[in-house]
């Protein structure tokens, strides 16, 4: 598997993965995998849904 095109997304930072895993042999072998040769972009802010969600009218209140 060529991993130099292979985008990982995560709802999770970086920094949390490894707490995420109960065997902490797996998760360094993952990451190591993952993170040698890779670009990390952690994006922060609100998530898009939550923004459009909190600008539109409730649906439930207008029979929707």
């Amino acid at each position: 598997v060529d991993l130099r095109s292979t985008i990982f997304l995560s709802q999770f930072p970086v920094a949390q993965f490894h707490a995420l895993m109960e065997d902490k042999t797996a998760a360094d072998a993952i990451m190591d995998r993952i993170i040698h040769a890779s670009r990390v972009i952690e994006l922060t802010g609100e998530s898009m849904r939550k923004l459009k969600a909190r600008d539109e009218p409730n649906q439930d209140e207008e029979g929707g």
